[in-house]
């Protein structure tokens, strides 16, 4: 086979074909370059990088050499990589960059980029980013912000492309070739009324595909979304996923257009709803970063070590209620944390999937109930299949035929349990206007702990002794 069909072919961005990650000996290359005090050389390296992996390399080096790459780099700073660096990193990197070389490096950001840039900076740095832009783009950024920080309004782009709706396919394009600046990016041009109220989307396909002597209204989309000013950026991004959108229009109290969201807008919402779902079922947090310091992340994590440490000790007060128990037949303390462990597996995978379909409001109140039952199925179906596999090894490791049926009816209590905390507890928390992500895992895990044992030991207490 050739070699322009070698998946490990290594492409002059740095990057390779399956990983689309920064290379070693590419990280090397530009450290010597640092080490050297060799800008052309860096510049040269640097040159082919999309902003995105020039985040990624700044996130992956010591603070040492961050800071002498940032200064090398010097002019050649773009303000895109600003937008891709972890909020943490940002105030340290705009902290190294002087303020001329800051000033150039925010201009040609998008408004939706420069907000999302200042946002969680300290005043003074806000200030000078604020202070580097053009009085129109200052007051469009400060408008944006003072819209609540999860709301359609900060997360929207004042550069719009707009047309009267009584326009034609041929004024339309005469106006966008006459544009003397129009927005790096864009999707659609916004039909308005005298009013400037949004009345419909043109794609830029069937504004070049169409006729000149065409009616944009003839043109526009089927699908067409506007977003209040006010709108949660949650329900935005759902609603971007939800009817394929590519960009939609944001409007202000009086159904004015004040701005457009874009597809990559919302999709790192999405993005980010998920990260912080995944991150807070782990009990790390909602901005666990590797860029943290150790008291941050230790931090960050103690809260939820603490609870875990509470549940844990309930659990045991239930097993030191069956001591007597344990103590007259040792096969109980060697079987005890399977029943456990299984029901905490189960638990946790209920959990999961509960939290994902809340998330995506797959999971409703029409059908909650028929879901409840699915998954206590499931769980009842499972304790069966698991309960007899281990009242057989029960039965063959110990020679007990009761120990066998105990554990089987254990394990078969334990997991339907399981499957139903694993499903009320996040639906119930969701219902409380607590977010389920966050809280779930330390009640689902005492319910299984305390059913696991209760159920084993309870069961042994009776049948055996």
């Amino acid at each position: 086979m050739s070699d322009e069909f070698d998946h490990n072919d290594t492409h002059s961005d740095g990057l390779t074909e399956g990983d689309y990650s920064l290379q070693r000996r590419d990280i090397a290359a530009i450290l010597y370059a640092v080490d050297a005090n060799d800008q052309a050389k860096l510049i040269e390296l640097m040159e082919p990088l999309h902003a995105a992996d020039i985040a990624d390399l700044l996130e992956q080096l010591n603070t040492y050499d961050r800071r002498r790459l940032v200064r090398l780099y010097d002019r050649e700073f773009d303000g895109e990589i600003l937008s891709e660096l972890e909020e943490g990193l940002r105030e340290e990197i705009i902290a190294i960059l002087r303020p001329d070389v800051l000033a150039d490096a925010v201009r040609d950001l998008e408004s939706d980029d420069v907000v999302d840039l200042v946002e969680d900076l300290d005043e003074p740095q806000q200030e000078a980013i604020l202070g580097a832009l053009e009085d129109a783009d200052r007051v469009a950024v400060e408008q944006a912000l003072t819209y609540p920080e999860t709301s359609a309004g900060r997360l929207m782009q004042r550069e719009v492309v707009v047309a009267p709706e009584h326009w034609t396919v041929g004024e339309a394009i005469d106006f966008l070739r006459r544009a003397e600046e129009l927005p790096e990016q864009f999707y659609h041009v916004v039909l308005v009324d005298p009013r400037m109220h949004p009345k419909g989307n043109v794609t830029l396909g069937k504004l070049m595909s169409s006729r000149r002597n065409t009616k944009l209204t003839e043109i526009v989309e089927d699908v067409f979304q506007v977003f209040p000013v006010l709108q949660d950026e949650a329900d935005v991004a759902y609603a971007f996923n939800q009817y394929h959108l590519i960009s939609a229009p944001v409007v202000d109290e009086s159904n004015r257009l004040v701005g457009v969201i874009t597809i990559d807008d919302a999709m790192t919402v999405l993005d980010e709803e998920h990260e912080e779902d995944i991150l807070r079922l782990a009990g790390v947090g909602d901005e666990a970063s590797l860029t943290d310091t150790i008291f941050e992340a230790a931090k960050g994590r103690a809260l939820w070590l603490f609870v875990n440490l509470l549940t844990a000790i309930l659990a045991s007060l239930v097993i030191g209620v069956f001591a007597e128990t344990i103590n007259q037949m040792v096969a109980l303390a060697v079987l005890m944390p399977i029943v456990a462990s299984m029901g905490g597996n189960a638990g946790t995978q209920t959990m999961t999937v509960t939290v994902r379909a809340l998330a995506t409001r797959d999971l409703t109140a029409q059908n909650a109930m028929r879901v409840v039952l699915r998954e206590v199925s499931v769980g009842a179906v499972n304790g069966v299949i698991f309960g007899c596999l281990m009242a057989l090894v029960a039965a063959f490791w110990f020679g007990v035929p009761m120990l066998a049926l105990v554990i089987a009816l254990a394990m078969l209590g334990t997991q339907v349990a399981a499957a139903l905390g694993g499903i009320v507890i996040p639906m119930a928390l969701d219902r409380a206007g607590i977010d389920p992500a966050l809280a779930s895992g330390p009640f689902v895990t005492t319910v299984t702990d305390v059913v696991g044992f209760y159920a084993f030991l309870g069961l042994a207490a009776w049948v055996l002794m």
